[in-house]
């Protein structure tokens, strides 16, 4: 987008934001890392620790990318909220060295699609 001829400020409007070097903590959706870019990448996670993605309205999408040690737990941006078949304010677990986008589908609701 930028080689484009569009700016650094629009490109990141139009794709999202990059977060790199995040530590996952906190055990439960209360005190577990919030999550602030569009793309997040998960660089230290202790046994046990998660994140929290934002509320998301339908059509937004991030991506979480788990480069730590441990699995992290994924929490909902609410305790209204479920991911997938989970029960609301379930957290997902992200296996480590994997992927997933996580797209809002109501204000209930969100979509998980791991990697492989």
């Amino acid at each position: 987008i930028v080689q484009a001829g569009l700016s650094g400020g629009t490109a990141t409007a139009l794709q999202g934001s990059v977060k790199s070097g995040i530590a996952a903590a906190g055990t439960v959706l209360t005190d577990a890392t919030d999550l602030t870019a569009s793309f997040n990448m998960l660089s230290t996670v202790a046994a046990g620790a998660g994140v929290q993605i934002p509320l998301m309205s339908p059509n937004e999408s991030l991506l979480i990318y788990n480069g730590g040690a441990n699995q992290c737990l994924v929490y909902p941006g609410s305790a209204s909220v479920a991911i997938n078949q989970l029960g609301v304010g379930t957290a997902m677990v992200l296996a480590r060295y994997t992927a997933v986008i996580i797209h809002g589908i109501s204000s209930t609701q969100v979509a998980a699609f791991l990697s492989a």
